[in-house]
């Protein structure tokens, strides 16, 4: 039974490491191949169709894999890139294609085909060739501040703990030992 806590455990870290690999920004060197707006049907919660068109950017690696990007502005939801300049950013797009130059896409999100999930794009930057490497100084900076606020946390729990709850547990294993005591006089033994 001792092998519950560290399951539960893994299981947390599992969820926030995938939380936050979504949730950050990742960049891929790729080169740009074309864009374009697709029309698609989305259910809305009363059951209802709305319509809206979805700009993709596709590009490849430098491996020849297809690399998918939607474009779309997450303006104030949820993730917080406050992503408002869609078209901008797809005739930045377009203009990249036509001179068959490697760019940093800088996007957040996972591609999951099953479910036709795409990445969205975020920032697209001219690199000088596919070996190119970046430093990704804001997941660093994001998860330093993560890891300390953690660690603060932790801390915080450990002195209110000392503080606090030891002391109650010691007076209460004491006052259990002489009830105990009381009872073990009154039997006789």
């Amino acid at each position: 039974m001792g092998y519950v806590k560290p399951v539960l455990a893994m299981l947390a870290a599992a969820l926030v490491a995938a939380f936050l690999h979504y949730n950050l920004p990742q960049r891929d060197i790729v080169q740009i191949v074309g864009t374009e707006v697709s029309r698609e049907d989305v259910q809305q919660p009363d059951g209802t169709l709305a319509t809206r068109d979805v700009r993709f950017i596709n590009a490849r690696t430098e491996a020849g894999r297809p690399r998918v990007y939607r474009n779309e502005d997450t303006g104030w939801r949820w993730p917080p890139y406050l992503k408002f300049d869609t078209g901008n950013l797809q005739a930045e797009a377009q203009s990249m294609a036509k001179a068959d130059q490697w760019v940093a896409v800088t996007h957040y999100g996972w591609r999951i085909p099953m479910f036709s999930i795409f990445p969205n794009a975020v920032r697209i930057r001219a690199v000088e060739g596919p070996e190119v490497q970046l430093i990704p100084w804001f997941n660093i900076v994001a998860l330093a501040l993560l890891a300390a606020l953690a660690w603060g946390i932790w801390r915080r729990v450990q002195r209110f703990r000392k503080r606090r709850i030891d002391p109650l547990l010691d007076d209460i294993d004491e006052e259990w030992d002489e009830a105990r005591g009381f009872w073990r006089r009154l039997a006789g033994r």
